[in-house]
């Protein structure tokens, strides 16, 4: 049975684009060619959703920082506590005797929230980290 909301459309593309979107669909694990064109979709509404600062989103922040360097345990949790309303959930794991990995989630204005990551990610003795953000008002439910 075909569903009435399916738009088929053609698509012209070079030879060798499409050669290697093949693999990478296939290293991606996708059924299809349209499941993984909906997903680039997808991402596109998503990225152009939270340009806007006061689009509702949410967020996770990754950090690898090592807790024994200067003051950045109190500078993190000085921050967490002034975002408590931004803050949904912390995971703190120890990595090693001196590393630490610390997971936040994060919902609220997207613009907030990318301050909050900007200001994390910016301490000095982060070795590392990684924001991912999306966003909640899209309707991206087919």
């Amino acid at each position: 049975m075909i569903d009435k909301n399916i738009v088929r459309f053609g698509v012209s593309i070079d030879e060798k684009l499409i050669t290697k979107f093949d693999a990478h669909i296939l290293d991606k694990g996708y059924v299809n060619r349209s499941e993984a064109i909906r997903d680039l979709i997808r991402n596109e509404l998503v990225s152009q959703q939270i340009e806007d600062p006061d689009s509702e989103s949410f967020g996770t922040l990754t950090i690898v920082y090592n807790h024994h360097h200067g003051d950045i345990s109190d500078k993190l949790n000085h921050l967490q506590h002034d975002y408590f309303r931004n803050i949904v959930s912390t995971t703190h794991i120890h990595l090693d005797a001196h590393n630490c990995l610390e997971v936040l989630i994060l919902k609220g204005k997207a613009g907030v929230l990318k301050s909050l990551a900007d200001m994390i990610l910016s301490i000095k003795n982060v070795r590392h980290g990684k924001f991912v953000i999306t966003s909640t008002e899209t309707n991206l439910d087919v």
